[in-house]
């Protein structure tokens, strides 16, 4: 007896692209294999995609990319959130690091702008003005995903040289994020 397919969504050629990327690379992300795991032919996609694998990384971009600061009102700790916010996105990263070159050369202004703009909401709750919550939205968001970027790089770099390295970036990342954060407070 065979099970009815669950059918084919945009969400869920999404997932199986990013399950793709995930355990494969990025580079072993194709439509056929990609309609291969979804079991449709890979015309099948088009419909859900029309720009295809473009569409697609776009998509993939944006699942990862949209990481909003939890919500809080103007008496919650800024930095607590923060802190909490950047520890989360940076996980992420981590465990879609196939996705995280896409991040950083793909134009998906729309994937980052919504996250920014949580960060930048967090900070106006806080006492920033305008211009140093869209500011200080910024250099957070660049130095997770900057730090995230280097990191996955280095740990690969490591592993091929030494795989005893002993870079911890974790404690590099706590390191920073206080310093981002100790220069957010300095500008209220």
């Amino acid at each position: 007896m065979s099970h009815p397919r669950e059918p084919l969504t945009r969400d869920r050629i999404i997932d199986a692209a990013l399950r793709i990327v995930d355990g494969q690379g990025l580079s072993r992300l194709t439509m056929r294999r990609l309609g291969d795991s979804l079991e449709v032919e890979a015309m099948a996609i088009y419909h859900h995609l029309p720009r295809g694998k473009e569409e697609l990384l776009d998509g993939l971009v944006e699942h990862v990319a949209v990481h909003p600061a939890p919500p809080g009102g103007a008496g919650a700790d800024w930095r607590r959130r923060l802190t909490g916010w950047a520890e989360g996105y940076r996980d992420r990263l981590l465990g879609h690091a196939g996705v995280l070159p896409l991040l950083v050369t793909r134009r998906n202004p729309v994937a980052l702008s919504t996250t920014a703009a949580s960060l930048q909401e967090v900070l106006r709750q806080a006492g920033h003005r305008e211009a140093a919550a869209s500011t200080g939205a910024h250099a957070l968001l660049s130095f997770v995903i900057g730090h995230t970027a280097l990191e996955v790089r280095g740990l690969a770099a490591r592993q091929a040289a030494d795989p005893e390295g002993t870079a911890d970036w974790a404690d590099r990342f706590t390191a920073g994020l206080g310093l981002v954060l100790a220069g957010l407070a300095a500008a209220r």
